[in-house]
């Protein structure tokens, strides 16, 4: 008989219990209480790997038009230092580089050199570049390449402009090899570098389009060289030389 007061004792036990485990589970339910830091954390954003991607000797048309719509398709706008006498014929293509973005400088007249010429003659092979660049853009300052990469004293004087030079040189115009030409490019290139390539090559143009679908996969984004040089807090001045942007 106690045995069976005993086995309801616990019965009664249990009940209990589970109808407070109930009323627990029910009971509505503060939200979590996260504790908060005395300052936001400020998160740091890496700055991109930047390359400036130009171009020498155009406008040739075939080749041109080709590495344009490449460069559309990629959302990638390069710099573009044409040559005066080459401008005739090709203004539409002159006006789409522009309307795409990308940038324009100027390589003389005649692709002659420039160093150990006096200031006359570099005026002549400059200012109808500019002028006929003007016709077409409407009035703006254009970045100077020398050909070869030649200069001196006086045209650092008379240039009226920025000189861009380059950091990464694969010699497009020397075996027209595609393959060698990319290899060269992706191997050396690095954050801040100026790419020189030329736009009258139709394996040039082939080489510029992979480097771009490689060197995207890598990280890098292009930009024309005035950003380049921006993002970099580069202001560049008339008469002063740009190889790279390197970050600091």
């Amino acid at each position: 008989m106690a045995a069976r007061h005993w086995n309801w004792f616990w019965l009664g036990v249990a009940a209990f219990c589970a109808v407070v485990a109930v009323v627990f589970l029910l009971r509505p339910q503060e939200p979590l209480k996260v504790a908060q830091a005395d300052s936001p954390v400020e998160l740091i954003e890496p700055q991109p790997k930047l390359l400036a991607l130009t171009f020498d000797d155009g406008p040739r048309r075939s080749t041109t038009s080709k590495l344009l719509e490449g460069l559309d398709q990629r959302g990638v706008p390069a710099t573009f230092f044409l040559i005066g006498k080459q401008i005739e014929g090709n203004e539409d293509l002159i006006r789409q580089m522009a309307d795409s973005g990308h940038q324009i400088g100027i390589h003389t007249f005649d692709h002659v050199e420039l160093h150990n010429l006096s200031p006359a003659d570099i005026h002549r092979q400059l200012d109808p570049t500019r002028a006929a660049l003007r016709a077409i853009l409407g009035d703006r300052e254009f970045l100077l390449r020398p050909p070869y990469g030649f200069l001196d004293d006086t045209l650092l004087q008379q240039a009226d402009s920025p000189i861009i030079l380059w950091s990464v040189d694969p010699e497009d115009w020397h075996n027209r090899d595609v393959q060698r030409e990319v290899a060269h490019i992706v191997s050396h290139v690095q954050d801040g570098d100026i790419i020189l390539m030329h736009d009258i090559f139709a394996e040039s143009v082939d080489a510029a389009l992979q480097v771009v679908d490689q060197l995207h996969q890598a990280g890098y984004v292009f930009v024309t060289v005035d950003d380049l040089l921006l993002a970099r807090n580069i202001t560049p001045k008339n008469g002063e030389i740009y190889r790279h942007a390197y970050p600091d």
